[in-house]
């Protein structure tokens, strides 16, 4: 199965600040903010959206075809992508705009702070996916990632009029979206809709469709639950949720969502049951969870399936184990 993920190829900035942002806010004067936070650590890492998700799947040994808009200063990170199994051929390079770049503080308790800036990425609709599809041999899945939000539209109507499966997945990217008609136009029709409780709330917000209109408008609703796990929603069928892997020491939240994208289409690609998608794709949300950065985890078939069997019982890391590359 040929996935193509598109959204934001990013540099991220990470760093810690010991104390708490609630500490820090004046509850009258939340209209007059204006804060710094001395921060204790800084981490640069490889990010974005899309690259995160190409990433683990790549990892996980599907080849994804990463799509989306870069500078010149990307080729490092092309190499790095390469190495851990991502086709980088639907990456097109700017001749004016640097690479994204995500700035992110994360305090004592796991809340965080960001800023984004666009750069290259806002030159992500002038990617056709129809050629890419050609050139490429086909693709039998899109993920439309958070990215530059007229790209999302753009590449979301092209799968429609394309015929072509796609992910919905605009997360982080529903605070810029103001407008419900886009909104609307990103999630109808997705066969895959991922979100977070908040997103999800955010979504039925905007687009005006509760629960039932929104299941009758997509084919399977994911949302991302924390330490709670992953609750799995289709029309017709009792929604049900896999619990998150026990035991888990997080380090830096950043990325471990869209670990568990990848974890989740991996098994969707492999043939596997939904119950062991989402169960890969917590264990794979874990691995993110306990590094510094979004990329900086290893997995390795054998602690990968041990881990998977004390959570989810041998006969579940089974199956997902003959997946698994060697």
């Amino acid at each position: 199965m040929r996935i193509a993920v598109t959204g934001s190829i990013a540099t991220d900035h990470l760093m810690t600040f010991p104390g708490k942002f609630t500490d820090q806010l004046i509850a009258d004067k939340l209209d007059k903010v204006s804060l710094s936070f001395l921060v204790d650590e800084l981490a640069i890492r490889r990010g974005g959206v899309a690259a995160n998700i190409a990433f683990g799947l790549g990892v996980l040994g599907l080849r994804p075809l990463l799509v989306g808009a870069v500078g010149a200063d990307f080729e490092d990170y092309r190499q790095w992508l390469e190495d851990h199994g991502v086709n980088t051929g639907g990456v097109r390079e700017s001749m004016l705009r640097h690479t994204a770049r995500f700035v992110c503080t994360t305090d004592a308790d796991g809340n965080q702070i960001g800023s984004f800036y666009a750069g290259a990425m806002s030159e992500d609709a002038d990617i056709k996916l129809a050629p890419l599809a050609e050139e490429h041999g086909g693709i039998d899945l899109v993920l439309i990632g958070a990215g530059d939000p007229g790209a999302m539209v753009v590449h979301t109507d092209e799968c429609r009029d394309a015929g072509l499966k796609f992910a919905a997945d605009p997360s982080q990217q529903l605070a810029r979206i103001l407008d419900d008609e886009q909104v609307r136009a990103l999630v109808d029709g997705a066969d895959y809709l991922f979100g977070n409780e908040y997103e999800e709330a955010l979504i039925e917000r905007k687009s005006g469709w509760g629960t039932a209109d929104m299941l009758a408008r997509v084919g399977i609703r994911i949302t991302t639950l924390g330490s709670a796990g992953a609750r799995i929603e289709q029309q017709g069928e009792p929604p049900f949720t896999v619990p998150a892997v026990p035991d888990a020491e997080p380090v830096d939240p950043t990325g471990s969502g869209d670990a568990f994208r990848s974890g989740f289409l991996a098994a969707v690609a492999w043939g596997l049951s939904l119950e062991r998608a989402a169960q890969l794709g917590n264990l794979l949300a874990v691995h993110a969870l306990e590094a510094t950065g979004p990329q900086e985890y290893n997995l390795k078939p054998g602690p990968l399936a041990d881990r998977f069997a004390a959570a989810y019982g041998d006969a579940a890391a089974a199956e997902v184990a003959a997946y698994l590359p060697v």
